[in-house]
């Protein structure tokens, strides 16, 4: 699907000129002539990129800017302010509301789908990620929102590449007091500190003289670990051709000599603002993932997770001619555990006894809070002999030292019992699922504390 253009513009000539233009790069594009009807159509639909007129009667650019940025629906949406004004102040004044680029009437093609491109680019990753978080945890995506309209993009951590002394010198004095600045002077060394380090942005200089720049900007890309960090460069007034292919292969941003320490300072925050919305959207969908997948009181994988995995180890043992066997475990007399000292303590011995689980697995071992006080462990690569020994281990392990509860006040004895089964031919999972829980039955029915082993 292309991506969808908003044209906002008060002179319907500009507009038509400019969805000209666009549709013909087999952009879809929309159009606004006023900046109510501009902030309609981002609410009513899903809009890609804004390229925004700044004077409008009514309402113009800026407000418009601040508006949809200050919009937790909107605020991740890219805006280009495109306007005849070309002072230096309204470009200071139009990237402090929010946009994330100023272009200068006319604008040429090449530069305008460029930029264009770029930010679609960004905004539709963006897009990906935003959708796995709603998926996952919409009580989270708020609170990403709201973080990420707060966000002042101050205090980030910078390192600016650049080999000429008074460069660095004038980039120092602009982002002293607002951002945290570190310089390398070779692109190589830089290329090691940034896939060692965490940082914020990257600020690349064009000029090296022996050195082509957008080569570091293209490893940078191509590393897992710097793939999403921004990147801004600085160039000349002749870069523009260095600089549209800087923008292809994913830079995200750049300035053009001589600095205006203003604008250098928006930009930054702008891209550092950016860079913390990203990472807030992936740690939210990383939370969501393990809540989907984990135990959230042991920390173990949950039932629904080994339900769906079984099904392929398994598999791959039938296909392998390997042995794959699980063992079932079930705290002795829990209930009473709750009924006497509360549900508190009882939470208390289940985190204990799923450290003890795992202090006595091998890696490839799989885990699981079955339900309740039950348990499972999925073992691949191991017989029936292996999987006993590892179980009467457990058993032993947990019946030698008491469980601490209450801050450590009392010392409960804890006991297992376990039961123990192995794929035979012929097996689908729930089957060995099934005699595994047997013989747990039958070590709770002969006494408890002790290890059953399932019948062949």
């Amino acid at each position: 699907m292309p991506a969808r253009v908003l044209v906002v513009d008060d002179i319907l000539a500009n507009v038509k000129l400019l969805e000209a233009r666009l549709s013909a790069e087999y952009f879809d594009v929309v159009t606004a002539m006023s900046g109510p009807e501009a902030l309609d159509v981002c609410a009513r639909t899903q809009c890609d990129i804004v390229l925004l007129d700044v004077m409008m009667p009514g309402m113009d650019g800026f407000e418009v800017c601040r508006r949809l940025k200050a919009d937790p629906a909107t605020h991740h949406v890219p805006i280009v302010i495109i306007t005849a004004l070309d002072q230096p102040a309204d470009r200071i004044e139009g990237l402090e509301a929010g946009a994330d680029d100023f272009l200068t009437k006319p604008v040429s093609d090449v530069a305008l789908f460029a930029r264009v491109r770029s930010l679609t680019r960004l905004k539709m990753m963006t897009d990906e990620l935003r959708m796995r978080a709603v998926s996952g945890h919409q009580i989270g995506m708020e609170a990403v929102a709201a973080d990420t309209i707060l966000d002042d993009g101050l205090n980030g951590r910078v390192l600016v590449v650049d080999d000429k002394a008074a460069s660095r010198e004038r980039i120092e004095r602009a982002l002293r007091d607002r951002q945290n600045v570190e310089f390398e002077a070779s692109p190589e060394e830089a290329l090691f500190r940034a896939t060692e380090d965490e940082y914020d942005l990257l600020i690349v200089s064009l000029a090296f003289a022996e050195f082509d720049a957008l080569r570091l900007c293209s490893q940078l890309r191509s590393m897992e670990k710097t793939r999403h960090l921004p990147i801004l460069l600085i160039a000349e007034q002749e870069d523009t051709g260095r600089v549209l292919r800087g923008l292809d292969m994913g830079v995200n941003d750049y300035v053009l000599r001589p600095i205006d320490p203003n604008e250098l300072i928006a930009r930054v925050m702008t891209q550092i603002r950016r860079k913390r919305y990203a990472d807030r959207l992936r740690t939210n969908y990383q939370q969501s993932l393990e809540l989907a997948l984990t135990d959230p009181l042991t920390g173990l994988y949950n039932r629904r997770y080994m339900e769906t995995h079984i099904e392929t180890l398994a598999e791959r043992a039938r296909q392998s001619h390997r042995p794959f066997s699980l063992v079932m475990l079930d705290i002795d007399h829990f209930k009473p555990v709750n009924d006497t000292y509360g549900h508190d303590a009882g939470d208390e011995v289940l985190r204990e006894f799923a450290l003890r689980i795992q202090h006595n697995l091998r890696g490839i071992d799989l885990a699981c809070r079955f339900g309740g006080e039950e348990f499972v462990i999925v073992m691949p690569d191991a017989d029936i002999a292996t999987a006993q020994a590892v179980g009467e281990r457990l058993r032993a392990y947990v019946a030698a030292a008491p469980f601490l509860v209450s801050n450590g006040e009392t010392r409960l004895d804890v006991t297992i019992s376990v039961g123990v089964s192995t794929r035979l031919d012929g097996d689908r999972p729930e089957m060995i699922l099934k005699r595994a829980d047997e013989a747990l039955y039958r070590a709770k029915r002969s006494g408890r504390n002790r290890v059953v082993t399932a019948a062949a």
